[in-house]
């Protein structure tokens, strides 16, 4: 019998293991096979987006590699995110002198939030020194989900590892990846879970407090993650979500109640009449007495 080799992986470093290299390792692993690795970049982000990229310069990428091929001479090799021509260069020219049997490339364009990952010239490269030395190319057209062509493309290297030919490697790997999104689907997204803990929260607490750190501190995220959930679900900042409840309770309490202005500043947690008059100016234009006037 055979013994397969372990796959090499080419791409980036993504920490919450949605995409990337720990994906990539993940996916291969499921499947018994065996994943090394050379990584391209690192990035800073969360579920939700891309903070900061930290590319490797192309002599470690190429160090990496040649360390790998060198010692396990891995048959099949997935590259997948490359963000510099210099990486680009230097992936191909090892990718010629090493000749794997297999190379597949699943471009890296986007995110799952659609964010741009690589500049045109780097594309522009890929397209001249990398495609030709690929054996199977993947279109990323053919995903909504960047973290579905990364499982997609792992799974093809691995079944191309395993002997099949091109077309029953990614069969297999379409059967695989549509076992792993009906796993996914009845997973609890955590977003949507926070989400609604943060918008409990600002129910009974806005009062209280419209700072945003306030709620970020008891729900244990930083201020950051909780920005970005909230804006990814509702599409306002936290601190817009909060001031969007504390002004609907002043417009009720200005309209259906006889409290004075100053009444109603208190009852809001205001320090001052003076203080809430010019938030609620700020955030509507009109001061608590126009508005009661003619809401």
């Amino acid at each position: 019998m055979r013994q397969t080799k372990p796959i090499l992986t080419i791409t980036g470093s993504d920490p919450t293991g949605g995409s990337g290299i720990q994906a990539d390792i993940k996916t291969i692993t499921a499947l018994g096979g065996y994943a090394v690795s050379a990584i391209t970049s690192v990035t800073v982000q969360t579920t939700l987006g891309i903070q900061q990229f930290h590319d490797l310069p192309a002599q470690v990428v190429a160090g990496q590699m040649e360390a790998v091929m060198n010692d396990v001479q891995p048959e099949t090799v997935k590259v997948g995110l490359i963000r510099t021509v210099e990486a680009v260069r230097a992936i191909a020219e090892a990718l010629t002198k090493y000749r794997p049997r297999h190379i597949v490339y699943a471009p890296s364009s986007q995110s799952s939030q659609g964010e741009a990952l690589i500049p045109a010239d780097v594309e522009l490269a890929i397209n001249q020194l990398l495609l030709p030395t690929c054996t199977v190319v993947l279109s990323d057209a053919r995903f909504k989900s960047h973290g579905d062509i990364n499982l997609y493309a792992s799974a093809v290297a691995y079944y191309l590892n395993e002997g099949d030919n091109a077309e029953d490697a990614q069969r297999k790997a379409r059967q695989f990846l549509n076992v792993q999104r009906a796993h996914t689907e009845r997973l609890l997204s955590r977003g949507f879970e926070l989400f609604d803990e943060f918008r409990q929260m600002v129910e009974a607490h806005f009062v209280e407090s419209s700072v945003v750190s306030f709620y970020a501190d008891r729900l244990n995220v930083s201020t950051s993650y909780l920005a970005q959930v909230t804006k990814r679900i509702s599409g306002q900042a936290p601190k817009a979500f909060i001031d969007e409840r504390i002004i609907s309770e002043a417009r009720r309490l200005l309209t259906s109640t006889s409290l004075t202005v100053q009444e109603i500043s208190y009852q809001l947690g205001f320090t001052s009449q003076a203080h809430f008059t010019k938030y609620f100016k700020k955030l509507t234009g009109l001061t608590p007495s126009d508005f009661r006037s003619n809401p």
